[in-house]
Order: structure tokens, then sequence, then C-alpha cells
């Protein structure tokens, strides 16, 4: 199998569609002749031409409406926004349409797209170039919120996404994009959505994260063990919808857990983890639910990695939550 990284994996999983599906096509900012800003979608305008990758205005809500009417009409659009900070001009188009129109239309259209973004801190980017906007989908019905952490699970959860009948957010942590590496299949390799990985067997505490949090909580595991924490890491991989089975029976095995994500704390998608594993795991817990996450202010740029939940915060969390 290739090594590659997930810039490499989300542009295999690309091709690999188009070419298989005629219906298939990406548009954006940059995504045609210059290949896209991170280059996910380099050679594409050579192999399909400009009517399969259609370079766009700088105008988001015209790029999802666009997608929106290709995908009502029969064709399957990937659209992508250059970084997930610059989505919410798109907020009414997403929320407001795509979201709706098979609760609308009670089933008799469908709205298949795949907003791809780069999303996230990491690259020094500052306030408007490092959000984390993923609560604010999956609060919104009718959409699914998708977020790899490795090159496999980019290209095998991407191609998922774009045969899902329904939109799909995917969001594609930039921080990793080249520095996580690992094997890929090569052709056909489906990811199911909804279904979170198990990546480190644990018996002492539960270590919930996603995105490029999942490489700092795996780090901080392997620090823990070291101390004598037994952590158990699941990686959600699909947000919504949520693997909820694989939460309750890592939690109930574990009897602990601590979630990690750098949006800020307030409303994140940690609440809302924390709540669901009180309410279903309850009498098997051993200690109070922790959070790691980023802070209630906007996206520092000089005290990104205080900012950030990386590794030693972590691995504080753990040892509170199994000394409790």
């Amino acid at each position: 199998m290739p090594t590659f990284n997930i810039i490499q994996a989300v542009n295999d999983a690309l091709r690999l569609e188009m070419r298989r599906d005629p219906s298939v096509v990406v548009l954006g900012e940059d995504v045609g002749r210059f290949g896209g800003v991170f280059r996910a979608t380099s050679g594409l305008f050579e192999e399909f031409g400009p009517d399969r990758a259609i370079d766009t205005p700088l105008a988001e809500s015209g790029i999802i409406g666009t997608a929106l009417g290709m995908a009502l009409n029969g064709l399957r659009p990937v659209p992508e926004i250059q970084f997930a900070d610059f989505i919410f001009p798109a907020m009414d188009q997403i929320v407001s349409e795509v979201a709706k129109y098979r609760y609308r239309s009670g089933g008799q259209y469908a709205c298949p797209m795949v907003i791809r973004s780069p999303y996230g801190g990491g690259i020094r980017g500052g306030s408007y170039h490092s959000q984390s906007p993923e609560t604010h989908f999956i609060h919104t019905a009718g959409l699914k919120v998708v977020v790899p952490a490795t090159p496999e699970d980019a290209k095998g959860l991407l191609l998922a996404a774009i045969r899902d009948p329904d939109p799909v957010l995917f969001l594609e942590p930039k921080r990793v994009y080249r520095a996580a590496k690992g094997e890929v299949p090569e052709g056909e390799h489906v990811v199911p959505l909804g279904q979170a990985r198990v990546t480190r067997a644990g018996h002492q505490v539960t270590l919930i994260a996603w995105g490029a949090m999942w490489h700092e909580a795996d780090l901080a595991a392997r620090e823990a063990e070291a101390e004598g924490i037994d952590t158990e890491v699941l990686d959600l991989r699909t947000l919504q919808p949520l693997d909820v089975e694989a939460v309750v029976r890592s939690v109930t095995k574990t009897g602990r857990a601590v979630v990690v994500h750098e949006a800020p704390r307030t409303c994140g998608f940690g609440a809302e983890l924390a709540a669901l594993i009180q309410e279903r795991c309850f009498l098997h817990l051993e200690a109070p639910v922790a959070r790691v996450t980023g802070f209630d202010t906007p996206f520092p740029y000089t005290l990104e990695n205080e900012y950030l939940p990386r590794a030693p915060r972590i691995l504080k969390a753990l040892r509170e939550t199994v000394a409790y």
C-alpha cells in the first residue's frame, strides 16, 4: 500500500470517485487550475477539465447555492470552502436550504453534496483561519458531520460521504494535513459513516477525540501509560450521526471519560458528549466526565499553543480523572 498524507488521501479519493461517477464535480475558490490553496485538488482540472473542476468567485454563499442547484438536478457536487472560518457567509444556504430539502419535500428530493473544508488551528492562522465550527452543524438536523484524523480514514470517509444521499460537512484538520502519514489502501476503500474506532484499548479511562486532537490524545495516552494509567482512545470519526454505542460501550468498561476538542469549551461538542455519558453510563461512572478544550475567546495568534489542548493538558486531565 502507498504511504500518503491527508492531502494526498483526499486527492486520491476525489480522483477515484470522479473517474467512477461522472456526476461528481468539485467547485470552489482556486480548486481548478491552481489545485487548491493546500493542493487537495491538484491535477483534477488537467484530468477532468473546467466543467468538473470548477473555479468559482470568492463568494461562499454562491458556491453553496450553486452546489445546491447541482445536487437537486442530478449531480454530486463537492464544494470546497477554502477555510472553515469562511463558511459563515454560507450558513443560510447550508442551514436553511441544504439541510432541509429532504424534510421539506417529504423525501421526494435528496441533496447529495459534500462540503469540504480545512478547519482548526495549528498553522499560525490567527482568529480568521483557525476556528473549529463543527458544533454549529452538528446542531442542524439534516446534516452529517465527518472529521477524519488519519490518511486512511480521510480517503475512506470521503468516498462514503460522496456516495451518501444526504449532505455531509467534511472537515479536514489542516494542522496535520501533511504531518499525519500512513498506509492507504489503493482503489476502492470505503469507511462507513457513523462508526467510531477504538485506536488504543484500555481499562481505566476512555479518552475521546477527533481530527487533529486525536493525535494529541494518542500522544497523551502513550505518556500516561508510562505512569501506569491504562487509557482507551476512541476516535469518533463521524460526529453526526454519532456512534453512541461505541461511546457507551467504552465508558461502561472504563468507568471514566475525558473528552478533547479544540473548539471553545462552552456549548462545544464535548458538552453534548458529557451529557450523553451521564445519561447512559451514570451507574458505571467513577469520576466526573472531564473536558479538555479550547477557551471561550477568539482564537489567538501568538498564544496558539496555549489555546490548543495539547498532550500535557490532556495528560493532566487523565491523572486527575483516574485519581478522583
